[in-house]
């Protein structure tokens, strides 16, 4: 696995090529649907990145590629697929780290074999960012087993071989989130009503009582930051999740809801100067009475 082509050039993708290409094993070439675009930020980072050949399409990305890796959004999780499909070589592996349900992993892997790659469904199990290549992540499918060990020595420090299908990986994650992105949304709820009554101090303080998990003020600031920065694709992730919810027979009342609150918290950029929570969540409150739903 030494020529990677990575479909998706956002957070996840820069990070990704930072790592590889620092460990001087492989050669990169990368897509991303925003390249057309000069001033856009992929475009951009490609730029920066000289040791990254920018492609003029998924199918030109891939092709002689020996491994595809795709960091898209979740709602372009097919979308790539398809696009990738057109170029693949035969028996490719194709990583597939998007946050998607059981289900429509399902459909890019039937996309991706039935074209003659070698899809691998992949969960990654925690941001991004601190452990960067290393992150711990779920491997499925009929090679997961016989390729973990390659992609462990290619960078990919964290990854498990865990199913022989695919599926149970996506489904770990997806369950993950519900309560992950859930606890995002209920902070952001609870505080942001608790500071109109003065009393998000009390609020915490209980918590701290009740779930011991550290300073509940940092950790609250921290959770609710993740959605004003990230909420947009989190909001995607979440409709993937109540997906997957319901596809196991449950409906996913409270996901849904999840969506609603990530997809808004993104409005509140400004909040995100304050360190403390106060005027954090005043920062938050004066954003929400400005801004129509």
């Amino acid at each position: 696995m030494t020529k990677l082509a990575l479909i998706g050039f956002g957070e996840v993708g820069q990070t990704l090529a930072d790592d590889l290409l620092a460990a001087g094993r492989v050669t990169l070439s990368a897509w991303d649907i925003a390249f057309p675009d000069q001033r856009s930020g992929p475009s951009e980072a490609a730029r920066r990145r000289p040791s990254v050949r920018a492609a003029s399409g998924a199918a030109d990305a891939v092709r002689d590629a020996s491994l595809v890796v795709c960091a898209v959004t979740a709602a372009s999780d097919l979308e790539a697929a398809r696009a990738v499909a057109e170029g693949i070589g035969a028996a490719v592996p194709y990583l597939d780290l998007n946050s998607a349900s059981p289900g429509t992993k399902q459909a890019a892997a039937a996309i991706i074999d039935g074209a003659g790659g070698s899809y691998l469904e992949a969960a990654v199990m925690a941001p991004i960012g601190p452990r960067r290549v290393a992150s711990p992540i779920l491997l499925g499918g009929t090679r997961a087993h016989e390729l973990a060990p390659a992609l462990v020595a290619l960078g990919f420090t964290g990854v498990r071989a865990y199913a022989d299908t695919v599926g149970p990986a996506s489904a770990t994650k997806m369950c993950r989130s519900v309560m992950i992105k859930g606890i995002e949304a209920l902070l952001a709820e609870s505080m942001l009503a608790a500071r109109h009554y003065g009393v998000e101090d009390d609020v915490l303080n209980s918590l701290s009582d009740l779930l011991p998990v550290g300073d509940w003020h940092k950790l609250a600031r921290y959770m609710i930051s993740r959605s004003i920065e990230h909420g947009v694709r989190r909001a995607e992730e979440m409709r993937e999740v109540a997906r997957t919810v319901q596809e196991a027979g449950v409906e996913p009342w409270m996901t849904r809801a999840c969506v609603e609150r990530q997809e808004w918290a993104p409005r509140h950029w400004a909040a995100l100067e304050h360190d403390t929570i106060a005027p954090f969540l005043d920062a938050m409150r004066a954003a929400r009475d400005n801004t129509p739903d």
